[in-house]
């Protein structure tokens, strides 16, 4: 932030500085890319299919270490 705005800021009351700070999100908002319906229904079952896979490999190790300990101390 330059120092202009935080000085002026810093002249601001509480509620003049919560409504710049909102005034600030919304403007940051504006800027951002949404991504389409295909392009988040995509990403969504990237993501789906990448947990279940890290589900089944943590899974498999844990079956795995849990047998070797029944094995050695069981």
């Amino acid at each position: 932030m330059s120092e202009s705005v935080e000085q002026a800021a810093e002249k601001l009351g509480p509620f003049a500085r919560v409504g710049l700070f909102y005034r600030q999100v919304i403007s940051e908002l504006r800027k951002v890319v949404w991504p389409t319906r295909s392009q988040l229904t995509t990403y969504t079952a990237v993501v789906l299919v990448f947990v279940t896979f890290v589900i089944a490999v943590v899974s498999l190790i844990d079956l795995v270490l849990t047998k070797v300990v029944f094995w050695v101390f069981g």
